[in-house]
């Protein structure tokens, strides 16, 4: 950074950068609390999604303990065939929303197969888009967390250092020339005092 020139230039062009910095907080400052309530909200979301998966798995437990003596292999009765995504535009900030999902359930025999395989698929079904929601929802936290973290460290640049930065120099130069202010009104009187006696003499 150069040396600062103490001229009234200067002082106009400091004035016009803290009013173009104070413009861009409270724009920074809206986008950090959208953000903000937007992260607690996907978070709420979260924690709901963990605890309907986490019922789930308790049902297993409950109504079909039979599982475990199960032959077939039950991670691969429910596979996702497809699901699309939109992009939902937040100040900026793109972030992942589960559109579609499609389900592909393996065919098996319901006459030869055990007869609780039908309520066991609809609870994997619910799972399997339980489980693909919970991934697109901690991206989408892992977006905002980025987006929160370069919104602040805007902030704070504009707030607590440009802003000061430019104030400081405003008063060293309004110091600086009252004071040469000062000094020509002094030097003025005292050669109005030089000449006035050069007069008398």
């Amino acid at each position: 950074m150069g040396k600062l020139a103490l001229n009234k230039s200067t002082l106009n062009k400091e004035g016009r950068k803290v009013k173009a910095y104070r413009k861009f907080v409270p724009a920074l400052d809206l986008k950090r609390k959208q953000l903000l309530a937007e992260r607690a909200q996907s978070r709420r979301t979260l924690t709901e999604l963990e605890h309907s998966l986490e019922t789930i798995r308790q049902r297993v437990r409950e109504q079909l303990p039979m599982l475990s003596n199960y032959q077939g292999n039950v991670d691969q009765l429910v596979t996702i065939e497809h699901f699309s995504l939109r992009q939902i535009n937040l100040v900026g900030i793109r972030l992942p929303e589960l559109e579609s999902v499609s389900l592909k359930v393996q065919p098996y025999s319901t006459l030869a197969t055990e007869h609780w395989l039908d309520p066991m698929v609809d609870l994997l079904k619910e799972s399997v888009e339980l489980q693909l929601t919970q991934q697109i929802l901690n991206k989408r936290l892992e977006l905002l967390d980025v987006g929160l973290r370069k919104t602040t460290q805007r902030l704070n640049l504009f707030d607590k250092v440009l802003i000061p930065q430019a104030e400081k120099n405003i008063r060293k130069i309004r110091i600086a020339l009252s004071d040469s202010e000062r000094a020509g009104v002094v030097t003025s009187k005292i050669a109005k005092n030089k000449r006035l006696k050069a007069g008398i003499a």
